[in-house]
């Protein structure tokens, strides 16, 4: 082994050294996982301003109950939260069941709420439910759909989520009837 200088240096490390040395590396590592949990947990949430759908936006509604209203946009008349980001359905989903977790719940952020759902604009009262996530949480749906937000969707205005096909299958917006809206692509 070479050093600054250009001598050689040998390494006469014992066992004892090198036990040492293993020991301080994996109380080094095993130090450093928690400090790194928290700070990629951290980013998740506290960078995000109060408008963004993204995990910010979705941790206020699971300290609250949620709220879903009506919007009129490119697409026609659709679903939105209490903070008028657009609400999708995932094709996928079948009715008291979500498919999307992991990975695809940080993209489409389920609806969460931890009380009852308040109604407003056209959206019928009748067509609110819930559902229990495998996490234990409390997901809003709408005619059987399970709702989420998407990501992308920073802008109370924007459904760059309408009609990707993500995780598996096509996400649309919904009518206060609680059909999905099929005709026009958000152009994410």
């Amino acid at each position: 082994m070479s050093r600054v200088d250009g001598t050689e240096a040998t390494c006469r490390a014992g066992p004892e050294r090198v036990n040492q040395m293993r020991h301080y590396k994996f109380a080094t590592a095993t130090a450093a996982f928690p400090a790194l949990a928290l700070l990629v947990a951290g980013c998740g949430s506290a960078t995000m301003d109060a408008g963004s759908s993204t995990s910010a936006h979705t941790s206020a509604a699971a300290h609250s109950a949620a709220a879903v209203q009506t919007h009129q946009g490119p697409h026609g008349e659709y679903l939105v939260d209490g903070t008028g980001h657009a609400l999708y359905m995932f094709e996928k989903d079948t009715s008291g069941s979500s498919q999307c977790s992991g990975a695809c719940a940080d993209v489409w952020p389920p609806l969460i709420t931890t009380g009852q759902t308040a109604a407003s604009g056209d959206v019928k009262g009748d067509l609110l439910g819930t559902l229990t996530r495998q996490d234990g949480s409390t997901q809003v749906t709408y005619n059987g759909h399970p709702l989420y937000l998407f990501a992308k969707d920073e802008d109370s205005s924007d459904t760059y989520g309408q009609g990707v096909d993500g995780f598996g299958a096509r996400w649309w917006v919904l009518t206060p009837s609680g059909e999905a809206i099929t005709a026009a692509s958000g152009g994410y």
